[in-house]
């Protein structure tokens, strides 16, 4: 038994020894650094800009487009349920509704806030990355598509996406697509962090009684502000999972990423 225990050992440790078998480093470098630095910086002007008087307005834009992302939520869960998308709206004192018909509500409900936060944190780890960010733009578009169709007759749903659309393909053509990872990031961070202020001002601070949570409430029991805090906490357990997938997923360096980004649809 001896020499098939030595040899046991032998093919473990060199099947240890193996790239495949490493444990992935989630150390932070220079790169990851930055783009964690950056984030919180974002946190900090979203949270002051989010609430000021008067220059609340600058975030105005970003705001529809997360609520369309947060309607979006609504209207693809509804669709995969078996349910049918009517319209959906915008409204210019920074809300939004989508009617639709059928579907599971259970899950409908829910999905605005959880899907924005979904977005978000899929937006933040594509953010830790130039290439990342082209492949998530690409998909926001197809998203967006689907969502114009749904908001035809409602001019400010519409003007709010081409102006989204606009911005990112601007980005594109600014340093091989380097501005485009920054504007996907403080778009992932700010729809991450929607649902946890929106819950918070809807069913804290202002106290509204018709948030998807409290109609949640009524529908399955529990309390509006119990499902909100449930919903808020999960949204930031998606957003941190987005942000440690980055740093295991994107180790390169701005040079390395700037380089890939050259050879994936290049714009200059």
């Amino acid at each position: 038994m001896a020499p098939y225990a030595a040899l046991v050992t032998r093919v473990l440790e060199e099947q240890a020894s193996q790239p495949h078998f490493r444990k992935r480093d989630l150390s932070v470098n220079h790169t990851q650094a930055v783009t964690l630095g950056v984030m919180g910086a974002y946190v900090v002007v979203i949270a002051l800009l989010w609430n000021l008087p008067y220059v609340r307005w600058s975030l105005w834009p970003f705001k529809m487009l997360v609520i369309a992302f947060h309607e979006f939520g609504h209207a693809i869960t509804a669709c995969c349920t078996g349910g049918r998308v009517k319209s959906i709206s915008l409204d210019p004192h920074e809300g939004g509704v989508t009617h639709m018909q059928g579907g599971i509500s259970a899950i409908t409900l829910p999905a605005g806030y959880l899907g924005s936060s979904i977005i978000g944190a899929l937006l933040i780890f594509a953010g830790f990355d130039i290439v990342a960010s082209k492949v998530a733009s690409i998909i926001l578009g197809v998203c967006f598509l689907l969502t114009l169709w749904w908001a035809r007759r409602d001019w400010l749903t519409i003007v709010t996406i081409l102006l989204a659309v606009g911005l990112l393909v601007a980005c594109w053509f600014i340093v091989h697509g380097e501005a485009l990872r920054w504007v996907v990031l403080f778009i992932g961070v700010m729809s991450a962090l929607y649902s946890v202020w929106d819950i918070c001002d809807d069913l804290i601070l202002r106290k509204v009684n018709t948030s998807d949570a409290s109609v949640f409430a009524q529908r399955y029991g529990g309390s509006s502000r119990c499902w909100g805090v449930i919903w808020s906490i999960i949204s930031l357990a998606f957003m941190a999972v987005g942000i440690v997938a980055a740093i295991a997923a994107f180790p390169e360096s701005f040079s390395e990423q700037q380089e890939q980004s050259k050879h994936f649809i290049p714009t200059r």
